[in-house]
């Protein structure tokens, strides 16, 4: 059994481009599936937010509309309900990366609040990268590698091909023309070969040690790639 860290957004709120503060934090599904693929495998999961503050669930992810229908809901409900780590979260700031065997990044909006400019996040995400430690971030998670940027400003995921959540889904998603920026603009200004598949469809990126989805919908494939790794 090894432990996996999931590293979770601790913001409850994403501030747009006109000044308002929009309710989210972590999309349940992309912490829910891969929370059951890896403790279905055996392994312990670990939280870690900034501030080891008690993440918030983003309520419109736990709407049946984005969950297939009443039941898929009712079942991600209830694995957020017994994924007990959620509610005692160790602090980012204090992580030991040599104490996890892979790290995984679920999104939401909440990440583009607070871990795109976490400097404990950063380093975290750069140390994990150099260690050839399978590193998963999916759909808004990406949106913590903004702050990986080495002394000379190169980021270090600089050249990798990965994927996100695109410009096309955050415009189907109404929020394109109200944010501040957009993860896909951001994550080609430092350089990465971003990779875009079919809105909304599951779509995962392996580059080395590096696995990214692009949606909510790409976190159990994602969480099966990165439990490849560990084989």
């Amino acid at each position: 059994m090894a432990k996996i860290l999931l590293v979770l957004t601790g913001a409850d709120h994403w501030t747009l481009a006109d000044g308002t503060e929009h309710p989210t934090g972590f999309w349940a599904e992309e912490a829910a599936a891969p929370y059951e693929a890896f403790t279905a495998a055996g392994h312990e999961v670990v939280v870690a937010t900034p501030g080891g503050v008690v993440p918030t669930v983003d309520r419109g992810s736990l709407a049946p509309d984005v969950n297939g229908g009443e039941e898929g809901a009712a079942r991600v409900a209830a694995t957020l309900d017994s994924f007990s780590a959620l509610r005692e979260p160790i602090a980012l700031e204090d992580v030991d990366l040599d104490a996890y065997a892979a790290v995984f990044y679920p999104g939401g909006h909440g990440p583009m609040e607070d871990l795109a400019v976490s400097a404990a996040s950063g380093r975290l995400l750069t140390s994990a990268l150099k260690s050839g430690k399978p590193l998963g971030v999916v759909c808004h998670g990406p949106a913590a590698l903004l702050a990986a940027d080495g002394p000379d400003g190169t980021n270090a995921f600089a050249g990798y091909r990965l994927t996100g959540f695109t410009n096309a889904e955050e415009r189907q998603a109404g929020f394109a023309d109200r944010a501040k920026w957009l993860l896909q603009d951001r994550l080609v200004e430092i350089g990465a070969d971003f990779q875009e598949g079919e809105p909304w469809a599951p779509f995962v990126i392996v580059d080395r040690n590096l696995v990214t989805g692009q949606n909510p919908a790409s976190s159990a494939p994602l969480a099966a790639e990165l439990l490849k790794k560990l084989d």
